[in-house]
Formats: C-alpha cells, structure tokens, sequence
C-alpha cells in the first residue's frame, strides 16, 4: 500500500467507525473519498473526529496548534458544505453539535441529495453502485458472519403504511403511525431529491414507475442543516402532504428513519422508496444485506374477492406475494405491512386490507448466489 492509498485508508476507517453498519475499505470507496474531500479535509478529520459526534470546544482542543477560531469554523462549514458532516443545536446541552457522517445512511445519500448532474455526480453514482456491488461480493464469501451481523443490528428505519388504507382509531399513540402526523407535528420541513433514483437516472437505469425524485423529507434539526447548507429547500405542511399523497399513488413505501434509531423518538428523515431504485431495497435484492425495518401492519387477504390478477405480486417491494391457486397468498415472514398492495388492488371492494400487528421488527435475508 503507498503512502497515499494508506492515508485514505485512515480516513476511510475513520468514516466507518462512525456508523455501525460494515463496509468494505476498498479502492472504489477511497476514491470516493477523495472526490468528496482534499487532503487538507481528510486530515482533519482523521485528527479531530476520535468520536462521531464533537461540540466545538471539544474539536478545538483536538486540532488548536494547527488552527485558530476562523480556521475551524471555515473548515467546519466546508465539510458541512460537502455533506461530509451534519449538525444541529443539541437541545439538552444548548450547544451546536458536530456529527461525522457514516458511509450510509449518510456519505451516499448527501452527495447525490442536490440533484446536480454534472460529470462529477455521474462519476459518484456509478462508482456508488461499484460499490454496491463490493458489498455483494463481500456479503457473499462471508455470507454467514456478514449476515447474522447485520441481524443484531438494530434495524435503520420503520415502514410507515399507506395512509388511506388504514382505519385510524383513538387507541392509536405515539409511535405514530400516519405520515400526516409526523408532518402536523414539525415546523420545520425540508424536501430533497431522493439520491436513489438520482442514482440510478446517472447510470442510465431509472426508475421503472417513473416515479419523482423530488420526495425525501428532513425534519427538525436535519431539516434545517438541509436547507442551511442547499441540499434541499424548505417546504410547507401542505405541500408536503401533497407530495406524500403522490407518492403512494406511485407506489412508493414510506420508510421513516428516527433519531438514535429509536421509534417512539424524534424523526430525522422519511423516504419514499421504490423497490428498483431504493439503497436499502437494491442491496438486499443483489443479496448485499438482509432487509430488517420496523412496522406495525401486516397485509391480510379477503379471498373471497381475490382474482388473481398478480397486480399485488408486481407491487410488492419485498417479493413477500405468490398467486396459488389463483388467490394471493401472503408470506406474513417477509410482508413490511407498507400497504402498496394494498393500495395498488384494483377490486371493489378490495382483496387486501391491512392488518394492525403492534410494533415488531421484520429481518429477511438476502439470497444466497452460488460460488464458482
């Protein structure tokens, strides 16, 4: 390893141990790197963030023979500038606070997340996607180490279900369980490019619904570093309900990410994914990672109205539907309970409803692709 490849290697592992999830150290990630930041960024960096999240007197006393006050400050801003770092007002300390972003969540989705489609986003996009392939490959020799790792992760969001679809009564509490809710409840809202489909327009694979791109939502604090920092614009409680009521209408699933992965906290963020273009979605189908989210619905079917018209089977994110006999059948192991089946049915009355199941976690392991 040159001296070169072993510096970005110290800045990678240092990225990496910022999150939990695994990933591979390998030359497609340093050049990724290295076309996000310079030299100068990834030293500080290695230097100053020993933990992912650092108030300024805790980076100063890190980096103050090297920088004085403005020095921090500006290198601080650029590396928030380029999606490097988050930050927010910690509410219980009353101070600004510094978090390192993980390679994903994080890394990947905030590079893309401007929409931008110049020569340098194309490069990042088909190197990401490099990427995703490396992490195939990896999973795969290890598959069983690699697998039961990411079990016993904690899972990174919760399916939030077609909203419609969904007899809401008064016994329903926090954690919520309507999109509209978490919308009625933050002030601040910012909406961005959704980074997977961005993705996948740049190498030349768009999405299969043709489904928009301008969806993903930030909320609170990850709402305001958006905007602050021209990832995305803020946006209204109206419009926002108007985009989310788009989306189902694509059939895209409501994922929603909660801080410190904790579903009765706060929000940071909700996506709408589709089952092409989706990170999560696409590494789990490739055999990359199991798929492990929170949910409190499962999809039921009304056999009686079931025609087996497979409009539920081509629908389904997760591949969690078969037509036996010429009736739906739902694999309740696999089913997110997202509701798109739901949503997509065209009987009347409906062949499917949703089911209120209590919060549980749903973890699917990915394929196993047979070795040379």
């Amino acid at each position: 390893m040159t001296e070169n490849q072993n510096f970005w290697y110290k800045v990678a592992r240092t990225i990496a141990k910022a999150g939990a999830n695994p990933v591979p150290i390998s030359d497609t990630f340093l050049e990724i790197l290295q076309i996000l930041m310079n030299e100068e960024q990834g030293r500080f960096v290695i230097k100053v963030f020993k933990k992912p999240s650092l108030r300024f007197d805790q980076i100063k006393e890190r980096i103050k023979d090297e920088y004085d006050d403005d020095a921090i400050y500006k290198m601080l801003e650029d590396l928030l500038d380029g999606g490097i770092l988050s930050s927010g007002m910690s509410k219980s300390a009353g101070v600004r606070v510094y978090r390192l972003l993980q390679p994903w969540p994080g890394l990947m989705e905030y590079c893309l997340l401007k929409g931008e489609t110049d020569e340098k986003s194309v490069k990042l996009a088909k190197l990401w996607h490099r990427f995703y392939g490396e992490m195939v490959e990896g999973t795969q020799k290890n598959y069983d180490t690699i697998v039961k790792m990411f079990e016993k992760l904690p899972a990174i969001d919760r399916i939030v279900p077609v909203e419609q679809e969904v007899e809401f009564g008064a016994e329903i509490i926090t954690p919520y369980e309507q999109a509209s809710q978490y919308i009625d409840n933050y002030d601040d809202i910012a909406v961005a490019h959704c980074y997977c489909r961005h993705e996948k327009d740049l190498i030349d694979d768009p999405c299969k619904l043709g489904a928009p791109k301008r969806n993903c939502f930030f909320f609170d604090k990850s709402a305001k570093h958006i905007i602050d920092h021209n990832f995305g614009d803020r946006i209204s409680k109206e419009e926002a309900k108007k985009i989310f009521k788009e989306a189902e209408d694509y059939g895209l699933v409501h994922k929603v990410f909660h801080v410190h992965a904790n579903p009765e906290g706060k929000i940071e963020a909700i996506c709408n994914c589709c089952k092409c273009c989706c990170g999560p979605f696409q590494m789990f189908h490739m055999g990359a990672i199991p798929l492990s989210t929170l949910t409190s619905y499962i999809a039921k079917v009304n056999v009686d109205e079931c025609v087996g018209c497979e409009t539920c089977v081509e629908k389904c994110p997760v591949d969690a539907i078969d037509i036996v006999d010429s009736i739906a059948q739902i694999n309740e192991n696999l089913c997110i309970g997202c509701g798109v089946c739901v949503h997509a049915c065209p009987q009347d009355p409906k062949a499917l409803s949703l089911e209120r199941t209590g919060l549980r976690k749903v973890v699917i392991t990915p394929k196993k692709i047979e070795q040379e």
